[in-house]
């Protein structure tokens, strides 16, 4: 071990656990839907576009709550932020077990996507607090993970749970994980500046000599100039055509094994997990590539766009995964585009952080987030009447090319990822 690495310390690290953990519960908490929804169908009759409501009620909320939250955050601070946003979404998440049908479901979906939608601004923000610009994008993978950890646990944990004890006691165990969560951060979050356990040389680190604390000072940015700045908007469009493919993963790949491939709740719990394993790989490949590039001499600018483009292209898996009569491989095929989903957002994440100061980051990626709200919103809400009345195929094949859409906007639309001039961000 480097001495230096030694003394410095990795209290970071510890910090960005904790909200590796929380990400894994908001994923729980969205996915136990996920795998019970093949039961609730059942039970309350439901279609696909009946089913894909309760998407849209999550994804309506989420896009609208992404903006707010960021900027809430921003305003309140990440340790009372996210108390509160933690609080909000277990909630919701247990309110999921009194349910009668699909009005009570679209309802409560939409109570748990306002509160989730907290989740990754206040993560975005803690990243560019606790970590120097080259180890963000890193920091970025291993939280992120966490979404796919929550994905990968859910299939057998769910389904466990629901064939032993019932449906609605998944939701009420699964979402009061969260309150223990709560505790935790509430006694051992702080700011860097504030924390009595980190040491002055990790300080040191982190703030890179305090080179940049000049941007720090002075009032937030108006939410209305933020939005206006090209990277905000030209991020925000790109996400469009990103994060509707994950979300299409998340919510309706247990149904089409169910429906398409012939999985029982079982055999779903058994193997649905698979392209969320991978998905882990890609957020901490992707993570590290990038910060690899910046210190093998690659520009910021450069090491961003290219990992972006490359993992992109990996999602390309989807096409194939749909037209293969062999299911295993379909899965395999997936689980590579899952990997290139993850490899890709856990770039796009530090991205922010690379641009902005520390009290906005949290406000940009929430704005730029509601682009990924909106887009899955229509996505979901698509795919239960495309579903309905095609097949799953059309979707596939739009999930193999919009992440290709993505990494062109990022190339042609966003700029040059370099800090943002002072003067843009007065009013």
């Amino acid at each position: 071990m480097n001495t230096a690495t030694a003394a410095r310390g990795y209290l970071r690290y510890w910090i960005i656990a904790l909200v590796f953990f929380d990400t894994v519960i908001n994923y729980l908490d969205r996915q136990t839907l996920s795998v019970v929804a093949p039961v609730l169908r059942d039970l309350f009759h439901m279609s696909n576009t009946e089913y894909s409501y309760a998407v849209f009620g999550f994804m309506l909320a989420y896009t609208i709550m992404n903006g707010v939250s960021g900027r809430v955050i921003d305003l309140l601070g990440s340790r009372r932020g996210y108390l509160l946003i933690m609080a909000w979404w277990s909630a919701a998440a247990m309110a999921h077990s009194l349910i009668g049908g699909v009005v009570g479901l679209v309802v409560c979906r939409f109570l748990l996507g306002a509160g989730e939608a907290g989740n990754w601004p206040g993560a975005v923000k803690v990243v560019a607090e606790w970590f120097p610009q080259r180890e963000r994008a890193f920091a970025s993978g291993i939280f992120n993970s966490g979404a796919s950890v929550g994905a990968l646990i859910a299939p057998p944990l769910v389904a466990a749970i629901t064939l032993h004890w019932g449906w609605r006691a998944s939701f009420v165990m699964v979402g009061s994980v969260g309150l223990i969560w709560m505790l935790a951060w509430f006694l051992f979050y702080r700011v860097p500046a504030n924390h009595p356990l980190l040491s002055a040389a990790e300080l040191a680190h982190i703030t890179e000599g305090a080179k940049d604390e000049a941007r720090e000072a002075g009032p937030q940015p108006p939410f209305w100039l933020l939005f206006r700045l090209r990277f905000v908007w030209a991020l925000t469009l790109s996400k469009i055509f990103l994060d509707p493919v994950w979300y299409f993963y998340i919510f309706w790949f247990p149904e089409y094994l169910r429906r398409v491939r012939g999985f029982d709740l079982g055999k779903i719990g058994m193997y649905a997990w698979i392209p969320f394993l991978t998905a882990d790989a890609g957020n901490l490949i992707g993570g590290w590539l990038s910060g690899h590039l910046i210190k093998r001499g690659w520009s910021v600018n450069a090491a961003r766009k290219f990992t972006i483009t490359l993992f992109a292209a990996l999602m390309t898996g989807a096409i194939p995964a749909v037209l293969t009569a062999n299911v295993w491989l379909a899965i395999g095929l997936v689980s590579c585009a899952t990997m290139g989903y993850m490899g890709a957002n856990a770039t796009i994440i530090a991205l922010p952080s690379d641009v902005f100061p520390r009290k906005s980051v949290s406000t940009v990626y929430g704005i730029a987030s509601m682009g990924a709200g909106f887009g899955g919103m229509l996505f979901g809400l698509t795919t239960g009447l495309v579903v309905d009345h095609f097949s799953y195929r059309p979707v596939f094949f739009a999930s193999g090319v919009m992440p290709l859409i993505c990494a062109a906007l990022i190339w042609t639309l966003v700029g040059r990822i370099q800090p943002i001039a002072d003067e843009k961000l007065r009013r």
